[in-house]
């Protein structure tokens, strides 16, 4: 599993609006000229962040983007999600349990270690919100 610089992106947006965050729209701009990402790709992202439903978005001069929940209520995992799709390590753990594909699965040696690996990736990114990313950069601040 890689993460692709939408999903790592998407993180330093979510936390870029959390920092700014004064209650008012913050434009791409701005979030642009912070984290050196271009407007046409943050646009990209912030579509995906939208209609998740993570991000309330204005058009027009005051417009922009901004949080439409606390930091604390996002989980970096959800985050990720939304912008990589699934975060299986192996493609046949893309879907459920009942719906793996493989047509070894009954006799593969290696299911159960991959099975691991995902339960291991969910739960860590899981066990983050955005929050958690906050402090950690004011820390190191």
């Amino acid at each position: 599993m890689k993460i692709s610089t939408k999903g790592r992106y998407a993180l330093r947006v979510m936390i870029d609006l959390a920092l700014h965050d004064t209650g008012e729209y913050i434009a791409l701009k701005d979030i642009s000229t912070r984290q050196g990402i271009t407007i046409k790709y943050l646009e990209q992202i912030v579509t995906r962040l939208n209609k998740a439903g993570y991000l309330r978005s204005m058009r027009g001069n005051n417009g922009g983007h901004r949080l439409a929940k606390r930091p604390c209520e996002y989980k970096v995992g959800d985050i990720l999600r939304t912008m990589e799709g699934n975060l299986s390590p192996i493609e046949c753990l893309a879907i459920s349990d009942e719906e793996i594909s493989c047509p070894k699965k009954t006799e593969c040696p290696t299911l159960f270690f991959w099975k691991g690996l995902d339960q291991a990736i969910n739960d860590y990114v899981d066990k983050f919100t955005l929050q958690d990313l906050l402090d950690q950069n004011i820390k190191s601040i």
